[in-house]
This record gives C-alpha cells, structure tokens and sequence, in this order.
C-alpha cells in the first residue's frame, strides 16, 4: 500500500493545482468525520488557546484544518515529483529574504504550519545556501524513503538524524549552514521546559535559544501561508535580543511570537498534534 500511495503522488504531481487542492478538500472532509479521535485532539487544542471563541467559532475552524492538512500532503506530489519550474512558481518568498542571504550562521524558526515543506522547498530550491534541518525515522521505510528523498530534491542541504548529535549539528550551523528548526511541538517532558502557549502551561523544547547560543548566531522567522496559486514564504526580520541569557525566558518568548503568527492565520496551524498531552506534575492530561 506504501508503494502504491508513492505512485499515486508521482501521478497526481501531473495534474493542475486546482485539482490537486479538490481533491485536498474532499480528503480532508473524509479525515474529518472518520478519524474522530483527532477531531477531539483539534477541538481540545482551540478550547484551551482561545477560550475567548465562541463554541460555534472554534467548531466552524476544525474542518478547516482537516482540510489545509490534507492539502498539504496532497501537495508535497508536485513539491518533490512535479515540475520545478512549476515549483519554484507557486512557491513565492517574500519579507526579509535578504537575512538569509551571505554566510552568518543562522537558525531558522519554522513553525509547524500546515506549510513547512512548502517553506523549506522555496529555500532549498530558491536560494544557494546549503540548508540542514533535523529529521525523526519513520517507522514505514517506505514513506521515511519518500520524505527523505523528497526533502533533498532540490540543492545541498543536510537532514541530520537524532544520532548525528547536537555537536554535528552545531559545527554546520557555525560554518554557515542555515538551521530549519520546527521546535513548536511536544516531544516530552524529558528534553523539554514548561512555559506558557496562549496561557496554557505546554511542554516545549527550548532548542531554538540552545542552538542560536551554542551556533552563536541569529534567529530568522519563516512562516508558510497556503494560497489558492501555492504558497507565500515569508521571512521575518532577525530577532533583537535572542538568544538572552535565560533559556526559559527565551522559550516562553519563542511561544509568544509564534501565538501572533499562528494569530495571521489559525486554521493552518497543525492542531490535530497533542501539544498539551505533557502535563506539569499533578495535572490532569486534557485529551
């Protein structure tokens, strides 16, 4: 099935936008009344980061964003089988392009929208940087096949492995690889610190201020917005005054920033993660 779903992306790669996105949005309903259990997941995620919502606002987001995701995995047949040209078209960067540009070592804040390859394509393809990000196994060899090579179509970059280490990863960072970090997730509560999102105490990594002190370098926003022609990837200015000293101050700042992104535009936010499944001591888990 894995093969087969490989070939179907290879032939859908052929097909207009349009229909690729119809299809996105009849996928994404299916997703919607089938996998109930990660409808709860979405519901529960908007009650607690907008609780100022009505019932009747937070409801009409969810279908939503089942279907931004589905069309956003139905897109990823042209980023890494379509044609280029046709790519690097759709794919339209925008804001402080020029931050990225030259050799200082950078980390790039990549919020997990329903985006993010999309964003990390335009760069790779679009820009002569050698980029590394930080890739989790898959445990279908297939699909890890699939994503690995589709996220090294295009130029020279590097996706490090957990076992690469971080010393690997900062010697890149430091020798002017640009960072594509995606640190807005719950990984656990092992390798993370509590700090608020939207007022809710949420386990988080604070990796992004670790390698920006450890890479001595800057940190970039790039958020990925989806468009009916593809999608627009905007760079934002450097951040003054990060990393500080305070990690957890850091961390926390990290999330209020993304909280004005994900503000831009909430029904493209990856809601159906559990992003509050690790609970501070005592807490009762939400989900």
């Amino acid at each position: 099935m894995s093969h087969l779903g490989v070939v179907f992306m290879r032939m859908l790669a052929h097909l207009p936008l349009p229909w690729v996105r119809g299809l996105g949005w009849l996928l994404g309903w299916v997703l919607y009344f089938v996998v109930v259990p990660r409808r709860r997941v979405v519901a529960t995620n908007l009650a607690l980061c907008f609780p100022q919502w009505t019932p009747e606002q937070r409801r009409a987001l969810i279908p939503r964003v089942f279907v931004n995701v589905a069309r956003a995995w139905l897109d990823r047949s042209w980023l890494w089988h379509g044609d280029p040209a046709n790519a690097r078209k759709r794919l339209v960067l925008s804001g402080a392009v020029d931050e990225l540009k030259g050799s200082r070592p950078t980390v790039i804040f990549a919020p997990h929208f329903v985006g993010m390859d999309a964003g990390w394509t335009a760069l790779t393809q679009q820009l002569p940087r050698a980029f590394t990000t930080i890739y989790t196994d898959q445990a279908n060899k297939v699909v890890d096949a699939w994503i690995l090579g589709g996220r090294r179509r295009f130029g020279t970059g590097r996706l490090f492995g957990r076992a690469d280490g971080v010393k690997t990863i900062v010697s890149a960072l430091r020798e002017g690889a640009p960072l594509y970090l995606l640190p807005d997730m719950n990984f656990g509560p092992e390798e993370s610190i509590f700090v608020p999102f939207y007022g809710v105490q949420a386990a988080t990594v604070p990796s992004l201020s670790r390698f920006a002190k450890l890479g001595r370098a800057k940190v970039v926003p790039v958020t990925t917005r989806m468009t009916a022609r593809g999608y627009e990837v905007h760079v934002g200015p450097a951040w003054e005054d990060y990393p500080s000293n305070d990690m957890t101050a850091d961390t926390a700042q990290m999330n209020l920033r993304l909280q004005g992104y994900i503000d831009a535009m909430p029904d493209q936010y990856y809601w159906v993660h559990k992003r509050f499944k690790s609970r501070p001591e005592g807490e009762p888990a939400p989900y």
